[in-house]
Order: structure tokens, then sequence, then C-alpha cells
């Protein structure tokens, strides 16, 4: 594959990063994973990184270009919940680590994705958002049944309730997994958590990278500069990992 990646993470105005991100690739696919430890919650920072590592250790266990990706995914990410839950077992149920996750492959000229809770990922084409996931969010909910407006959604009082994540309780959680998407030289695929979408329009991502010689890693790292700047004095944890699939 020719591809160019990168990933970035910023504290932002908080006192820890509880985010995790990772990019894994080789000739034959690309593994890009965002991780939001929940911050509400004990040990968010651990969430995460249980959940990065099991999903890169499950990429990296398998031979490339994988021969079911879809199935990949929610396996992995099924391993991924179980040993979060298992971490926090001993805990009770309040203070067990929980994370909201994205993950995206990459192979065979094609995307594949998945998500739990409010991180995302993007598909961008030319500079134009051509499809995103949709949040396990209640504000998403209220927006899919007209009760607000997409304008209302950043500051509405409830944004940061999820429905679903990996950790807590043990039963498998809901999770989104997609079709099959085509990837056409230029494409780029972002996954970041909601810290780096918070305060930023769908729009305003799409356009983050643009044909001016500017590598996609100074590309990323300024629009995470930018959702701290958009979010302060009181920015979350911004995170984001990105690939240009070129060919």
């Amino acid at each position: 594959m020719q591809i160019e990646f990168a990933d970035v993470s910023d504290v932002g105005h908080r006192e820890d990063n509880q985010d995790r991100a990772a990019v894994v690739a080789n000739r034959g696919a690309a593994l890009l994973v965002a991780m939001d430890g929940m911050g509400g919650h004990a040990d968010g920072a651990l969430a995460a990184e249980i959940g990065r590592k099991t999903l890169v250790d499950a990429f990296n266990a398998e031979p490339h270009p994988l021969f079911d990706p879809l199935g990949f995914l929610h396996l992995s990410l099924g391993r991924a919940h179980e040993a979060v839950v298992a971490a926090g077992r001993t805990l009770p149920i309040e203070h067990r680590p929980r994370a909201t996750c994205a993950v995206c492959l990459v192979q065979d000229a094609s995307a594949y994705w998945a998500h739990l809770g409010d991180s995302r990922v993007y598909h961008i084409r030319n500079g134009v958002l051509l499809e995103r996931t949709r949040d396990h969010s209640h504000v998403e909910q209220l927006l899919r049944d007209g009760v607000i407006r997409e304008e209302e959604v950043h500051g509405h009082p409830m944004r940061n309730y999820v429905d679903c994540c990996i950790g807590g309780e043990p039963a498998l959680p809901d999770m989104t997994v997609s079709r099959r998407h085509a990837l056409e030289p230029g494409d780029i695929l972002l996954v970041c958590s909601d810290g780096l979408w918070a305060n930023l329009r769908d729009a305003d991502i799409a356009a983050f990278w643009k044909p001016d010689g500017r590598p996609l890693a100074q590309a990323l790292s300024d629009l995470v500069d930018r959702a701290v700047a958009a979010s302060a004095p009181h920015s979350d944890n911004a995170t984001a990992a990105a690939l240009r699939w070129t060919g």
C-alpha cells in the first residue's frame, strides 16, 4: 500500500491525558485506533491503554490483508471490552474503567470501521466529508428524532452522555461496524476522540488537509491545536489518527 499516516494526542486543559491513539501499518493493511478514557470514571487512561493494546496486538497477530475485516473488528473490539472489564472486575460498578473508541482498517483499496460511544470515524475526499459515524449518545438520538437541530448539538447540556462503551458492565456492548467503503487515491480516514470534534464543524475537519505540500502529520497537529483553542479554557484531551491512501 502507498499511504501516509500520523497520530496526535494533546492533553488540552486537563491535568492528565486519558486518550490513546495508534496507527499500525504494513504492506498489506493498516489499523487506526482512537480511544477516549471516560473522565467521569476512575482509570479512564487505563481503559484506553488496555483497549489500544488489545486492538494493536490482535491486528499484529493476523496475516495481512485480513481475510474477514468486519469479523476482525467485531471480535477484537469484543476482546478489548473483555480485557477492560477484567481490569475493573473487583471494583464497584461506578468506579470501573471505561472508554469510547473508534477503529478503522484499511486494505485492498477499501476501508472498514467500527465505533462505540462518541469517538468518531471520518471519511474525507478532496476536502469534503463523505461519511462519518453517528455517535452512540443521547444527543445523537435527539438529533435523529428531530428534537434538536445540528447547530444545537455542540452546546447541549447532555452532549457528554454516551449510551455504550468498552469496559464497565460485562455484557458485550452494542457497537456499530460499517460495510466496506471503496477508496480513491487521496482519500483520508480519520479517527478521533470527542475532544477533537466537540467545537469544530464537520466541514472544518474535512478540510484539515490540503494538497499544499504540508505533511499529513503537520496538518493533523494543526487540526488538534485548533480543536484545543476552540474549546479553551476548558478543552478536553484532543486525539486523532489519520491515514491518506494514495494507491
